[in-house]
């Protein structure tokens, strides 16, 4: 009985987040969408693979599609019906899955203050491989 009041209360403290930052990471094979608030304290995240997709359709922008939308549905649950207003948006990747999340985002109605692409850009790369000799 002492663990069940536990969470009870656990949930009556829960934050109202204004301003949360969705961090988008888009490879060929997955989509991975990580919401945090402004400090970086991971609020929810979802995945295609989590979302129920398995194989070649994990990289599909349909895929990334329905894995912003259970990460900010859960967002939402945990807010108790409060609409956020403000998100950054940062996206790391060069997946098919980039656009269909920003979609996602903008149709639950929230308004994105930024667009970010932090997606890493090698300046010169490492050295390659000696040649071959046949």
């Amino acid at each position: 009985m002492k663990k069940f009041i536990e969470k009870i209360v656990l949930r009556n403290n829960t934050c109202r987040i204004p301003k949360i930052v969705i961090h988008v990471q888009a490879s060929f094979n997955n989509t991975i969408v990580t919401v945090t608030d402004i400090r970086g304290k991971l609020v929810s995240w979802s995945s295609a693979g989590a979302s129920g997709f398995r194989g070649t359709r994990k990289g599909t922008p349909y895929a990334a599609q329905v894995a912003a939308f259970n990460a900010i549905c859960t967002l939402v649950d945990q807010q108790q019906g409060i609409k956020i207003k403000l998100a950054e948006v940062i996206i790391k990747g060069p997946g098919l899955g980039r656009d269909a999340t920003l979609r996602a985002v903008s149709r639950n109605s929230i308004l994105l203050s930024f667009v970010r692409d932090v997606t890493p850009m090698p300046h010169n790369g490492c050295r390659p491989p000696k040649k071959r000799r046949v």
